[in-house]
């Protein structure tokens, strides 16, 4: 089944009355979590952000409507923002770890998982892992692999150097993800959104994100993504320069009844109009 949404008018600020607390995870380490309880008995969903973001960018501006129906969960992921620490080297299967066992100290024993971009592959990998926990999945602006597409070739040429010199360079430890991140977003129009998204970027080193970036970059699913047996939707960003919308599609198809829903617009669309991303 395939959905077409239009875009509309974005949302200028972050709602303020989700619950924001830290969760500590025992024999992990402690993340800061975004959460709307919703109804009683709500299933549960937890949400995975993008490289370089925070929950509070990826997805404060649409937990409250989710929160209309199910507990809604979002978490700031290892290395990212105030979550667990990430060690010298990012891992997204620790990533999908992180998730079981937050869900674990949630009381969460059957959960939606819902990913952006690289928070798609840490849920394509939370399934694989801990497939007891996860009951549907929502990928969004994501993909099997990223190997050849225009942004991963880029990457690849000057990850080396960069990696190298924030490993040895004191002076770059302190540089955040700021650059990259805008990158990945794209430009804002709006300046307050703009404002907020680089404080939100400023929490992330430019050395783990550089090292998120590697992680993705090195993921693949594609043979063992067929193999998803719970209900799965792709949310398609069709003029996404990042994760090119060919990739998105390609990962649709690839899983058994997936349904998909098309928006147009670039890989920027869960915090420059978080409505149409919410209703997606």
């Amino acid at each position: 089944m395939r959905k077409v949404l239009p875009v509309v008018q974005p949302m200028e600020c972050p709602p303020t009355s989700s619950m924001v607390h830290t969760v500590a995870i025992p024999g992990r380490g402690s993340t800061l979590v975004w959460e709307c309880a919703g109804p009683p008995g709500a299933p549960g969903v937890i949400l995975l952000h993008g490289v370089a973001m925070t929950a509070e960018l990826g997805w404060s501006n649409v937990i409250e409507r989710l929160g209309q129906s199910y507990r809604v969960v979002a978490p700031d992921l290892r290395g990212h923002g105030d979550g667990i620490p990430s060690g010298s080297r990012f891992s997204v299967e620790e990533c999908a770890d992180d998730v079981a066992a937050l869900a674990d100290v949630l009381g969460m024993e059957r959960v939606i998982v819902g990913g952006y971009s690289m928070g798609g592959v840490v849920a394509q990998l939370t399934w694989r892992r801990h497939r007891g926990l996860v009951a549907g999945l929502v990928l969004c602006s994501t993909a099997r692999n990223v190997r050849g597409a225009p942004w991963e070739r880029m990457m690849s040429l000057t990850l080396p150097a960069v990696t190298s010199a924030l490993r040895w360079n004191p002076a770059a430890q302190g540089l955040t993800s700021q650059v990259l991140g805008e990158s990945v977003l794209g430009p804002f129009e709006d300046a307050a959104t703009r404002a907020w998204a680089r404080r939100q970027l400023n929490r992330t080193s430019l050395s783990t994100a550089w090292s998120a970036v590697r992680a993705v970059s090195d993921f693949t699913s594609h043979q063992w993504i067929g193999e998803v047996d719970v209900p799965t939707a792709v949310v398609i960003t069709t003029r996404d320069r990042v994760v090119p919308a060919s990739r998105q599609r390609r990962l649709a198809a690839a899983i058994p009844h997936a349904q998909v829903i098309e928006v147009a617009a670039d890989h920027g669309l869960c915090v420059k109009d978080p409505e149409t991303f919410g209703r997606a």
